[in-house]
């Protein structure tokens, strides 16, 4: 009796150093998304104001142009060498680690130059494809520049993810976020609509001169690595990056056919809606994505030949997922008109219902996305690819038959109904492949995390606006306090800062 009373003692005790694992990534890398929220609201309120819709539209374009390109360039290698360095960092082999870490950013430069030189060539193509002729075929060229900047920053920025480098990770991106907007507003003030590209690239430099300065400090042993183990390490890089680049311009050219769909369906005005209410949809959200790929990736990637202990994790990080992000989902999509107002001005009300529409599809992601890594740290290339370009094929499909009869909105619903799709397709495939469940908890949490996401949608249109806005905000409060005190829960007391202890004894009672 008193073993399994220990092992039971100890089974709680290792789930709440998981959780405290778990958060305790989260809230470095979403300290650092916080920060970069800020940034990131200063820029797009620039942005907003010096281009208006019409001109956001145009960045919007111009990004996916150049996310698709980059995405074809980097052939996968930064999400590839996260897995390999995150690898040869557990098995604590220094010569492995800097073998693989000087192919790295070898082929990033490689590949950074082949992607420019590929973008420069097409760019007539490219320019007519996007915007229906020819007539910004220089611009275009232009972006060659940033395509390289990208991919080399993200190689150097691989390395600092795969040994775990939380801080380094999080310092690099607000300081080149921060940098990015210093130089992109005083560009696009002075040259507004023809200070687009250059805009983009500066934000590329700025990526890039962080992520040197801070793979400068990591300690990789000078080692001399023969032809032999160039070409085996490049085609380990190559051989799992190639799933990665696949499904990653699956989801670029979706997000570039999306927004090709509406520019050609709604006119340039609604895309720029578009790209308003996406890119508010998912910045919440988007620390607790970033912190899965930051920390959660190489975490699972350690322990992938372990089924109990994948479906363990995932079960874990998609409850603290969905913990974090409902209050901030609900709080988007309740206040919708003041957001959009407050991030950009009254020319882009048109954006509110795609904006919640799309929060209600970011409410899935945040559950799906764990069960996705389960594939990934297996190294299943041929897996993922399908069922990335499956969700592909949907989400463009439904968003021009939902455009078609809803007009903008039609956009937020398609993503909405892609990612329930995504959801039950994933869930079967990781079924098969690791014998994944939902636990008992992660299901409690889904199902009220998902009823009060749409009660606070619903509200809106079956109700009069004052009265959903009440519900709305009662809902956000439910929610809140449900999170608070589920998280403080999961972790032990003593490894919170005592101040922060009490404000969340307060909260949760």
């Amino acid at each position: 009796m008193s073993s399994t009373v220990l092992a039971l003692e100890e089974s709680v005790a290792a789930k709440r150093t998981s959780y405290g694992e778990i958060l305790k990534s989260t809230a470095l890398v979403g300290g650092s998304s916080a920060l970069n929220i800020g940034i990131g609201i200063v820029r797009t309120k620039a942005m907003a104001m010096l281009l208006g819709p019409a001109g956001f539209g145009l960045m919007g374009l111009y990004s996916s142009i150049l996310d698709l390109a980059q995405s074809v360039a980097s052939m996968g290698v930064n999400s590839s060498g996260v897995r390999q360095i995150a690898e040869a960092a557990g098995s604590d082999e220094k010569e492995r680690i800097a073998r693989t870490a000087i192919v790295l950013k070898r082929v990033s430069v490689v590949l950074g130059i082949l992607g420019a030189i590929l973008l420069v060539i097409i760019s007539p193509q490219a320019s007519a494809l996007t915007f229906g002729n020819r007539d910004r075929t220089g611009a275009v060229t232009l972006l060659s520049v940033a395509v390289f900047l990208k991919v080399v920053s993200g190689g150097q920025g691989a390395l600092i993810q795969g040994m775990r480098r939380l801080a380094s990770l999080a310092k690099m991106n607000v300081l080149g976020a921060a940098l990015g907007t210093l130089a992109t507003i005083p560009i696009v003030y002075f040259y507004r609509e023809q200070g687009v590209v250059p805009s983009l690239i500066a934000v590329g430099a700025a990526s890039l001169a962080m992520s040197w300065w801070y793979t400068r400090q990591i300690d990789v042993p000078a080692v001399s690595v023969a032809a032999s183990e160039v070409w085996h390490e490049t085609a380990a890089l190559l051989k799992l990056g190639f799933a990665f680049m696949a499904t990653g311009l699956m989801m670029m050219g979706s997000a570039y056919a999306v927004r090709i769909i509406v520019l050609h369906k709604l006119g340039i005005e609604a895309t720029g809606l578009y790209q308003s209410a996406w890119t508010l949809g998912g910045l919440y959200v988007g620390f607790i994505l970033q912190a899965m790929g930051a920390d959660f990736y190489p975490r699972l990637t350690a322990v992938y030949r372990d089924n109990l202990a994948c479906n363990r994790l995932v079960n874990e990080q998609a409850r603290v997922g969905m913990l974090l992000a409902g209050p901030g989902i609900i709080a988007t999509l309740t206040f919708a008109p003041i957001i959009i107002a407050l991030f950009y001005n009254a020319t882009f009300s048109g954006a509110v219902e795609a904006l919640r529409w799309i929060c209600l599809g970011v409410a899935l992601r945040v559950i799906t996305w764990p069960m996705g890594y389960i594939i990934i740290a297996k190294g299943e290339q041929a897996l993922f690819f399908w069922t990335e370009l499956a969700w592909t094929l949907v989400n463009v499909g439904l968003t021009w038959t939902c455009i078609g009869y809803f007009g903008l909105t039609g956009a937020g619903v398609a993503f909405f109904a892609s990612y329930v799709f995504h959801g039950c397709l994933l869930y079967f495939v990781v079924r098969r492949l690791s014998g994944f469940r939902w636990s008992r908890e992660s299901r409690t949490t889904a199902q009220l995390f998902l009823v009060l996401v749409g009660l606070g949608l619903g509200g809106f249109y079956i109700l009069p606006f004052y009265v959903a806005l009440a519900i709305g905000a009662a809902v956000l409060i439910a929610m809140t306090a449900y999170s608070i005190r589920s998280l403080v829960s999961l972790i032990r007391t003593d490894c919170i800062p005592r101040p922060l202890r009490q404000l969340l004894r307060v909260a949760a009672a």
